[in-house]
């Protein structure tokens, strides 16, 4: 069976539970090495990494907070000793706190931004190189509806998601000489696992109905990243790719 991504080494950020483990085993199955990133659950990032090599893939997991630079710098590092270098990196790490805006303090503000945010810019810096010395690669950052709509308590949030995609959208421009690609994808909402501090769904969801009458999955995620990563999507850059059964219509 053809393995389209064979030889191919991806970076996933925030690959221990959801959308990431998704992405990871997904890239994973059709041939690519990939780093599985967690920033503290060790246990997750490692069960990835072991489902992946029990079905015949490579992987290396690795514990890193994407906000430390010199922490990103060196997982990069140890990826291109071990694995040859990086040619897919996919930002997915992100923190989902709901606090009302006269509620926020600029502490809370910041550590969302540096995750979503500053931890895709540090991603890149030490990745893009990378994949420039080895002939071009895909950049995939995951956005998000709730910085289209609007939601509730989530203005941190949106924000870094905003910023993301402005990011992704110079880089593309800038890095397309290189053979570098660059997109967001931006999920709806999905049936995954809510840590604690994500707090409930938002409430006014409800008034946000699905024409498709239904949740995303983790894998329709993953399909989508695996598009714009492989000899599929190398045409498409610079864009935000909304899969959201119908929830916003760009």
């Amino acid at each position: 069976m053809t393995r389209p991504l064979a030889g191919k080494v991806a970076l996933v950020s925030g690959a221990g539970k959801n959308i990431g483990r998704a992405i990871a085993l997904r890239l994973a199955r059709d041939g690519a090495a990939i780093v599985v990133n967690g920033r503290s659950d060790r246990a997750a990032v490692e069960a990835v990494a072991a489902e992946i090599e029990a079905a015949g893939g490579k992987a290396l997991p690795w514990v890193a907070d994407v906000s430390d630079k010199p922490a990103v710098d060196a997982m990069v590092a140890a990826a291109a000793a071990a694995l040859g270098g990086i040619d897919i990196l996919v930002s997915n790490a992100g923190l989902r706190r709901q606090t009302k805006f006269l509620d926020m303090g600029f502490e809370e503000w910041r550590e969302i931004m540096s995750v979503a945010l500053d931890g895709a810019f540090i991603l890149a810096k030490a990745a893009v190189p990378h994949m420039i010395a080895r002939g071009g690669g895909a950049f995939v950052a995951m956005s998000g509806v709730s910085t289209h709509v609007g939601t509730l308590n989530r203005c941190h949030v949106s924000a870094s998601k905003a910023g993301l995609e402005g990011l992704i959208r110079a880089l593309a421009v800038e890095l397309a000489p290189h053979g570098v690609t660059c997109n967001c994808v931006a999920p709806g909402a999905i049936d995954t696992a809510r840590g604690a501090s994500a707090g409930p769904a938002p409430a006014n969801r409800v008034n946000r109905p699905i024409p498709m009458g239904r949740f995303g999955t983790v894998d329709e995620i993953s399909a989508m990243v695996r598009h714009l990563v492989g000899p599929e999507g190398a045409f498409i850059t610079g864009q935000t790719i909304h899969v959201n059964g119908g929830e916003f219509l760009t």
